[in-house]
């Protein structure tokens, strides 16, 4: 009986912070013992990736097999201390480098001139427990279709001529090693600053510096105005990916003396098109777990400084050096197989975009949309007062399928991306995106299940009767 009264108290716990005002959902070390080791490892993994999908690594091994991972395993256990030596000095020869640092931080500049110049619609997002309603303005299409053709025009491909267009892949190993240094550096400055000098209400402390620095202290933090999340999230990662792709296939073409491989081809085109439909769907994802619950701290601001450039281009990186020798039918089939993870992503995120924007007034699927419409309070801090709310929970549509089913179409992206990198030929580490991404979006249920426990309580759980799964029907 103890392993439930423990549960009990946690969430009594939970419940008692929510009430607060604090934050929807507790977070940090403690939650996930498997997670937090990856974040303590990630750092030196990164970097580790770096290297060995970089052109120096091929040149000094050039006889090393495709097949990475599995060849060297068993050679590791032989040899434990000589293995381990080894991957410390690969790992530990990646480092900063003037020109990469230049590259990143003028990335960044036209990003932020981007977020700062370009006009839009106000958008808000999720009032917080504490009253806050964020506003943004929704040019988030306009930079896509802007940073695009920017960096066309300044590489040797258009007129300017400032850089080669695969600059993404030859400064690689030097940027990852500056942003893992610039990321753990502002990562320190956000904690104190969301613990001396925050932004809005919705801020604390637990009492731990190591505990605030990995999980937060803040959850909407702006400096001079500059919603640090989105531009950070958003306007950083997601268009440093969408690039990456299409640099590293030029790379290939022309290391491999003009061949083209329509692996690393198509999963560029299709993770381009992928990160089109994010930027479209901007504004949702400003109403998600990721910006509504998660503090900006170590695991979400390092993570997309670093992890997502490291290990969400990995798959594609990969295919420089190690070409996928698919044939055209066999890379076009996965390529369709991709984008229709795409389409319907998208189409589920839309549903639920347009039923929130006409009150349920709508149809989904033909059909007047089934719904439960939850109560909930939200508190001022200062004052105590208690004020009650209403937001309707969708139950139809894909919504009606799984509460998160739009995550089954983007693992089907995901998982057909890394096949592009064709397994027979090389092997399974370009696989290790697509099984943290599983990972996380499982991890990410389970923690929007719990926030929404604590916000709707009964209505909540009636919800969780008419929609049982949470991702994948009949299976979780």
């Amino acid at each position: 009986m103890a392993p439930a009264v423990d549960n009990d108290d946690k969430h009594n716990k939970a419940k008692s912070e929510y009430d607060k005002g604090t934050n929807y959902v507790a977070g940090g070390i403690e939650a996930d013992p498997y997670l937090f080791a990856l974040i303590v490892a990630s750092p030196f993994l990164t970097l580790l990736l770096a290297h060995i999908t970089s052109t120096e690594y091929v040149e000094a091994h050039p006889d090393q097999p495709p097949f990475l991972f599995t060849t060297l395993l068993p050679t590791c256990f032989q040899d434990v201390s000589t293995c381990v030596r080894s991957v410390y000095e690969a790992g530990a020869s990646v480092t900063p480098t003037l020109e990469a640092a230049k590259f990143v931080l003028s990335f960044m500049g036209v990003a932020l001139l981007l977020e700062r110049t370009l006009p839009g619609k106000i958008e808000t997002g999720p009032e917080t427990l504490t009253g806050h309603v964020p506003k943004y303005v929704d040019n988030a299409m306009a930079h896509c279709f802007s940073f695009s053709p920017l960096f066309w025009l300044g590489s040797n491909l258009g007129p300017l001529k400032l850089y080669d267009f695969g600059i993404f892949y030859d400064l690689f190993p030097g940027a990852v090693a500056f942003l893992n240094l610039f990321g753990i550096v502002f990562c320190v400055f956000l904690t104190f600053k969301g613990r001396y000098y925050p932004s809005t209400q919705d801020y604390g402390s637990s009492g731990s510096f190591l505990k605030d620095y990995l999980w937060g202290t803040e959850l909407y933090p702006r400096i001079y105005g500059l919603d640090v999340k989105r531009f950070i999230n958003c306007r950083f990662s997601m268009t440093f990916w969408q690039l990456c792709g299409l640099s590293f296939a030029y790379r290939s073409y022309t290391l491999h003396d003009g061949e083209i491989d329509y692996g690393i081809l198509f999963s560029a085109i299709s993770q381009y098109l992928y990160l089109v439909k994010f930027f479209s769907w901007e504004m949702g994802y400003m109403r998600s777990i990721d910006i509504i619950v998660d503090r900006a701290g170590y695991e979400i601001q390092w993570g997309c400084l670093v992890w997502v450039p490291s290990v969400y281009t990995l798959h594609t990186r990969y295919l420089v050096q190690h070409p996928s020798g698919l044939s055209f039918g066999v890379a076009a089939f996965l390529f369709v197989l991709s984008l229709l993870g795409v389409v319907l992503n998208y189409k589920a995120d839309h549903e639920r975009e347009v039923f929130r924007a006409t009150n349920g007034k709508c149809k989904i699927w033909g059909k007047d949309p089934t719904y439960i419409e939850a109560k909930y309070a939200v508190m001022d801090r200062k004052t105590g007062k208690k004020t009650e709310k209403t937001s309707l929970l969708l139950a139809s549509g894909c919504w009606g399928v799984a509460r998160h089913f739009q995550y089954f179409f983007e693992l089907t992206a995901a998982w057909s991306w890394c096949l592009l990198t064709n397994p027979m030929q090389n092997g399974i580490l370009p696989f290790f995106y697509a099984i943290f991404l599983t990972y996380l979006l499982i991890d990410r249920a389970n923690r929007d299940s719990e926030k929404c426990h604590l916000k709707y309580g009964k209505y909540y759980e009636e919800y969780c009767k008419l929609v049982p799964y949470k991702i994948v029907p009949g299976l979780y």
